[in-house]
């Protein structure tokens, strides 16, 4: 699970997010592993960022970065048909005293992000749901200590085309039907398309109030 690298053309870049203060063995391991890969030049730039163990998922929360950083990752998955639950969390909870749900996304004690250039090529650890494989960190870190790129589980290219054939609806389940390349739901009235990786994405409320009596013709 890796490709060789061209290091004269191609920058590598390796962003380690760590919880702290807990760099403890094994985790300190792995960073020293990370900066030995740097000053070895088998990567070309490593940057430790840190996080706290859990941030509430509200646009309030003074960790929004945080947020944003697991909003990419999630992204990224999305577009390769893998997961990054674990080693990210989202969980519910509730105040004795107001009686407040709140939902908060527990981080994972490290996780690795890997740039090429200025592609994310990999977030690392990450799983494959099909066939339960986990490409963990210590994998990555192995990979990029002998100097190559660690090559993710999935592909974009099988994701595409598993979106575009499993015509369910995103939000629900339900079978969508086609409509000139305009997607709608016949159970609970989703409206959108598919991008060029192969996602459903809703359509803008304007546009589907506008075509969708001519998808209703359709069916």
């Amino acid at each position: 699970m890796s490709e060789t690298r061209d290091s004269e053309t191609t920058a590598l870049t390796a962003v380690c997010h760590v919880r702290a203060p807990l760099l403890l063995e094994p985790i300190d391991e792995q960073v020293e592993t990370l900066r030995a890969c740097e000053s070895e030049s088998a990567i070309d730039e490593l940057l430790l960022r840190s996080w706290p163990q859990e941030v509430a998922l509200s646009d309030e929360s003074p960790y929004q970065e945080v947020i944003d950083t697991y909003e990419r990752f999630t992204q990224w998955a999305d577009e390769r048909g893998v997961s990054v639950q674990p080693p990210f969390r989202e969980r519910s909870t509730t105040s004795q005293v107001t009686g407040k749900t709140r939902d908060r996304l527990v981080t994972p004690l490290l996780c690795l992000e890997v740039y090429a250039d200025d592609e994310l090529v990999g977030v690392f650890p990450h799983t494959d749901e099909r066939t339960e494989e986990t490409y963990t960190t210590d994998e990555a870190i192995a990979t990029l200590r002998t100097d190559e790129v660690p090559e993710p589980l999935g592909s974009v290219a099988r994701e595409a085309e598993t979106a575009a054939t499993s015509n369910t609806c995103p939000d629900c389940g339900g079978t969508l039907v086609d409509g000139q390349g305009l997607f709608a739901c016949s159970d609970c009235g989703w409206i959108g398309t598919v991008t060029e990786t192969g996602r459903y994405e809703p359509q803008p409320d304007e546009l589907t109030s506008e075509r969708e009596p001519t998808l209703i013709a359709t069916r």
